[in-house]
């Protein structure tokens, strides 16, 4: 059996087959017999090889033509609709898209946040122990910080203490003393002069835990902190105003002098022409940025001032109430590569109480700012003249001005 159709054989198909025919005319029936014997065609389609009935053209146009364009099915389409662009894809959901950016970015935030604030929270030097001070007074309203610049030279190299002219004494000693209080009322800074004539009451040993009976000494306010630390200058400080102090916060030279150089300098409107061989201040009158050499330069000059320590306590409250407000601006806020070593500078810098919190550290910076902005008050402890070198403190201003702060009330007394 063979695969040609019937009546046919491998003899039958001549040297033509596959090279077409050499005669003008069409081949015969004969010859396309394998066309009419196909299988039938199902019914309302041509029969199997004919060609299907063409379209007639009338009118001007086709009739009834379809050739596969509007179907898509000349490429093989017509799933995604008739105009043969395959499937269509579903329009953006934009609100859901919104929706997990403003997730995403917000967890981004809150990471960050909780990350930072665990890193500047382990940075804190706790190193104060005011459950050591004995015999306080009552805790009145607002809060009260103590701040402290000692003239510690930790840290500094040979060539630094050369730089800063800070000198190469050994340990360290209050070379600025602050009462800070924060309230309903706006805050109030008041410096408490080095010099001032205070009594040593008795108190508790930081080191041995030994109680040392007051015996009416009398001495100069630094001398507390050179006697025995942070400790017994918060129980002298209280003992001698009546005063409670929440918080202690002190920073030495170099820490300071960091802060400004990591806050990028700060600008502040220096008064006068001022020049001090001994500190290495040297500045015209005007406004003017200064950096960190050139900023504990300023802090620490009274040899050329007028008022001695008294002026020079006035510009230590200007200037740090300009440092808080250059690190409170969105410049630095808002820049992590400022925010950052700023913060990383000032917490490693810091010596604070073992209670002292990063909210209450944010507290007292903001209240400084307040301070400079016009919300608060500034001023020295009053006096009422001095005795032996030792500046004596006017009693009754004082009293009054303790009673105002317990009863976070507004300052109306007036200091030097």
């Amino acid at each position: 059996m063979n695969d040609w159709p019937e009546a046919w054989s491998d003899d039958n198909r001549g040297g033509r087959y596959g090279r077409g025919s050499g005669s003008a005319q069409p081949e015969s029936a004969r010859v396309m017999r394998q066309v009419r014997r196909g299988r039938p065609a199902p019914p309302g389609q041509a029969p199997y090889g004919q060609v299907p009935q063409q379209p007639r053209y009338a009118d001007g146009g086709y009739d009834d033509y379809d050739s596969g364009y509007n179907t898509g099915q000349v490429y093989g389409g017509g799933r995604g609709g008739g105009d043969g662009r395959g499937p269509e894809r579903p329009a953006p959901d934009w609100r859901r898209r919104i929706k997990w950016t403003a997730i995403t970015l917000v967890t981004v935030l809150v990471v960050t946040t909780v990350a930072t604030y665990f890193w500047a929270d382990s940075k804190l030097n706790r190193d104060v122990d005011l459950s050591k001070v004995i015999e306080r007074p009552e805790k009145g309203e607002g809060t009260n910080y103590l701040i402290v610049g000692s003239d510690s030279r930790e840290g500094l190299s040979d060539e630094d203490k050369k730089r800063l002219r800070t000198g190469s004494s050994e340990g360290k000693r209050t070379d600025s003393m602050m009462i800070l209080h924060t309230g309903d009322n706006g805050p109030t800074l008041i410096s408490l002069p080095r010099d001032s004539n205070v009594e040593i009451p008795t108190f508790k040993g930081s080191e041995s835990g030994k109680i040392y009976q007051g015996t009416g000494r009398e001495v100069k306010l630094n001398a507390a902190y050179a006697e025995d630390g942070p400790e017994l200058l918060v129980r002298t400080v209280e003992f001698n105003t009546g005063l409670h102090i929440d918080h202690y916060v002190e920073i030495g030279f170099a820490g300071f002098a960091n802060i400004v150089d990591a806050a990028g300098g700060v600008e502040i409107d220096i008064p006068q022409d001022i020049k001090d061989t001994k500190s290495g201040a040297d500045f015209k009158k005007g406004k003017q940025t200064l950096n960190g050499e050139e900023a504990l330069a300023f802090v620490r000059t009274r040899y050329a001032l007028a008022g001695s320590d008294l002026d020079r306590t006035k510009n230590q409250q200007k200037f740090l109430s300009a440092l808080a407000n250059q690190v409170a601006t969105p410049s630095t806020v808002l820049n992590p590569f400022r925010l950052y070593p700023t913060m990383g500078a000032g917490l490693d810098s810091l010596i604070v109480d073992k209670d002292m919190g990063l909210f209450d550290l944010a507290d007292m910076f903001w209240s400084m700012k307040g301070v400079s902005g016009g919300e608060g008050t500034s001023m020295n402890m009053p006096l009422a003249g001095s005795a032996g070198g030792n500046l004596l403190w006017d009693k009754d201003k004082v009293k009054q001005l303790v009673q105002q702060l317990n009863n976070d009330e507004k300052v109306t007394v007036k200091g030097d």
